[in-house]
């Protein structure tokens, strides 16, 4: 069963960081695409897996995003000539959604959004904003410090153990430029990252204690003025990199206690959109405790559907083009996984986190799906295949450029040249 999208109503997938190679965004392109929605998106270049994939009807690309409303505005309304239709954004990454609901007003000469209040996209995505939100509506969390200097650094680590987890307070403001969530498995390491760190400057860290347990997912769509609810929840089975990273491997399961601790937050700050959660079932006293919530779609949000065909991102298509819901459902046993994730993994030896027999439990699924192979879009596929193995190549051959092993092959490249010669 498929719902009944109103061709009418265009999307636009808005990215605004750095990731050419996106999978999330090629499935809201598919998702919708496949039921007859013309679908544009911005892009980083013309060659990223997304503009190539059959279901695209145009790419804009932006070599640069904007770095400020006026800009920002200004480049959303060059989308919209072309477009010339009211069209439906779908923010794909934290900032994107942060722009969006900032400049709502200026955009709604031309755009469609979800009825969220203009600064709570912001204070979700900010990592410290929202440990403080958490905290007073009364959500279980991870403990978390936003250090201000060295010495809080030192007071947390003699109040928790290791490992501990570092992330940027904002995904679009990565910490050195390098990482946005890492693992840290001992206080060396841990004051060795901080100890020339900026504590004055605009990259925030965050610290949180690293919760023993399993990683559970809840994915929704809300219209807090409708009183609209569908929420998705499943199991992170596999992750990539591991403990702190993207789900390479997972199953979607209904989870009632989860479900209802996820909404109680979104009603509480009357949440309207799509949203992506991050939870963990602490195994020291079984509690669902919330690790992030990002404001827009999620990488995997094709885990999810429930028995009417609908996914998070057809249910907001359904209800900003003026069209019910039907709220059937989730369909439990959905395995989605990440060929590129699932690859590397195994390059760099880092299948641990869950195993076949940890998916076991739950196997066999009712139905299973790729995040980039399909048979009837077979390019993006292709493209992502060549942009992951160069950057591979990149990596190894930076490597080897700081290895003793590069120079071990040099000399002995010399030595073999030599005795040729002679």
């Amino acid at each position: 069963m498929q719902p009944n999208l109103d061709p009418k109503y265009p999307a636009l997938i808005l990215k605004m960081s750095r990731t050419p190679i996106h999978h999330g965004a090629l499935g809201v392109a598919r998702t919708l695409g496949k039921l007859g929605v013309p679908v544009y998106a911005v892009v980083e270049d013309a060659y990223t897996p997304l503009a190539r994939s059959r279901y695209l009807t145009k790419a804009f690309v932006w070599e640069s995003c904007p770095t400020d409303p006026k800009s920002f505005v200004k480049a959303m309304s060059l989308i919209a000539e072309v477009i010339a239709r009211p069209t439906i954004i779908v923010p794909m990454d934290d900032l994107s959604a942060v722009s969006v609901a900032e400049n709502a007003a200026s955009l709604a000469r031309w755009f469609i959004v979800p009825p969220v209040p203009s600064q709570l996209p912001r204070q979700l995505a900010d990592k410290a904003c929202f440990h403080v939100l958490c905290a007073d509506i009364g959500i279980p969390l991870a403990r978390s410090v936003v250090p201000q200097s060295i010495d809080d650094v030192r007071a947390f680590t003699e109040s928790t153990g290791f490992p501990v987890v570092v992330k940027a307070a904002e995904q679009w403001l990565p910490l050195k430029d390098t990482f946005v969530t890492k693992l840290i498995k001992t206080p060396e390491q841990l004051f060795n990252l901080c100890e020339n760190y900026n504590y004055e400057g605009s990259q925030r860290l965050i610290i949180q204690e690293h919760i023993p347990g399993e990683d559970w997912i809840c994915h929704g769509y809300y219209n807090s003025n409708k009183n609209i609810n569908v929420t998705f929840t499943g199991r992170k089975l596999r992750s990539y990199p591991p403990d702190a990273g993207s789900t390479a491997l997972g199953l979607s399961l209904d989870n009632e206690t989860l479900r209802c601790v996820s909404e109680k937050l979104l009603k509480a700050v009357a949440y309207s959109g799509i949203i992506d959660m991050d939870w963990r079932k602490d195994e020291r006293d079984g509690q669902y405790k919330i690790l992030d919530c990002n404001p827009r779609v999620g990488q995997n949000f094709r885990m999810f559907e429930n028995g009417a065909g609908i996914d998070v991102v057809r249910a907001q298509h359904l209800d900003l083009s003026g069209r019910n819901i039907d709220n059937a459902a989730p369909i439990g046993g959905r395995l989605f996984r990440v060929e590129s994730f699932y690859a590397l993994a195994f390059l760099r030896r880092l299948p641990r986190g869950a195993s076949k027999q940890d998916a076991s439990k739950y196997l066999p699924p009712k139905s299973r799906e790729l995040a980039w192979w399909s048979s009837d879009d077979p390019v993006p596929f292709l493209m992502m295949s060549i942009r992951q193995f160069t950057r591979v190549l990149g990596r190894l051959l930076g490597f080897l450029r700081f290895s003793p092993l590069r120079s071990r092959l040099a000399r002995l490249c010399s030595r073999t040249t030599i005795a040729a010669n002679t």
